[in-house]
């Protein structure tokens, strides 16, 4: 039965539902939304922001749960007032990782769309709980009931963290595509390419198993590596926009001069290469400070 025909599961649907509404929002924004993107992907920190920002959370709500079960959740206990502050600065830090997060999972797709929903959700649920937890705190003889709500919460987010490093370590969200890669050190003959004549070309070539994009503009020839850092896409079938090109799958901008992230949502940079072309072939090596 073709996918036309079949009905779509309520998750898929409620993933590419709130998907599209989070890049809608972004595209609206125009040049200051794609900003904010870059600065919530982390283009600007050279890596994720998400799972810096994920510390601030888990750390004082750790500290909430150990400070409430020192006082044996005595309102009167000295240990009190610390565990009610960790948990509301906690607050406070999940709702910034929370916005890092839906931009990220935002250019994801398959598992890692489904995976990255139910991390959603559950993180949404605990942050609920732990408000609810913080506003009881404020009221007398409520406190057992809501160091209850807090512990169950951080059980929650305890299941989420471990959903959130099978994001990174089992699929492979946001990390370098290009970490693994042998990249020539040494000039290099590539194969797949002639000599480049033609201007504004993307041409694909290969450099001892090394995937590189090969530019000419201006008379003068730039290589960067060929596959996107953010999910693996194929730069050489992408847009070349001025002297950056930007990748076919999620847009991610590459400056073909130095391989430098000009637009997430990769946070890496591509890996750049000194060229030359002589005797009919055309030869590179990574750039010696990389």
């Amino acid at each position: 039965m073709s996918n036309a025909t079949t009905p779509m599961p309520t998750l898929e649907q409620l993933a590419e539902t709130l998907q599209q509404a989070v890049n809608d929002v972004y595209k609206a924004g125009g040049v200051p939304g794609k900003k904010v993107k870059n600065f919530l992907n982390g283009v600007w920190l050279g890596h994720a922001l998400h799972p810096v920002l994920t510390d601030i959370p888990v750390g004082c709500w750790t500290a909430t749960v150990t400070l409430d079960l020192l006082s044996g959740a005595d309102e009167n206990s000295d240990l009190a007032a610390g565990a009610d502050k960790a948990l509301g600065l906690g607050i406070l830090g999940a709702v910034g990782a929370a916005f890092a997060g839906i931009t990220d999972w935002s250019d994801t797709y398959g598992k890692e769309r489904h995976t990255g929903l139910i991390h959603m959700l559950l993180n949404v649920g605990g942050l609920t709980a732990f408000s609810l937890s913080w506003l009881l705190r404020r009221k007398k003889g409520r406190r057992k009931l809501a160091v209850a709500i807090s512990t169950l919460a951080y059980g929650v987010t305890g299941f989420s963290a471990y959903l959130g490093g099978d994001l990174v370590f089992k699929l492979g969200t946001m990390v370098n595509h290009n970490a693994w890669t042998h990249e020539p050190e040494e000039w290099t003959s590539v194969s797949g390419a002639p000599v480049v004549t033609e201007e504004n070309t993307l041409y694909k070539v290969d450099a001892n198993g090394t995937s590189v994009l090969l530019v000419k503009q201006d008379n003068r020839l730039y290589a960067i590596n060929e596959t996107c850092s953010h999910a693996g896409g194929p730069l050489a079938d992408g847009q070349l926009e001025g002297d950056t090109v930007v990748c076919p799958w999620h847009g991610s901008r590459f400056c073909l001069k130095d391989g430098k992230v000009i637009d997430g949502p990769s946070t890496y940079k591509a890996p750049s290469y000194e060229v030359r072309q002589q005797n009919g072939k055309v030869e590179v090596r990574l750039v010696s400070d990389q």
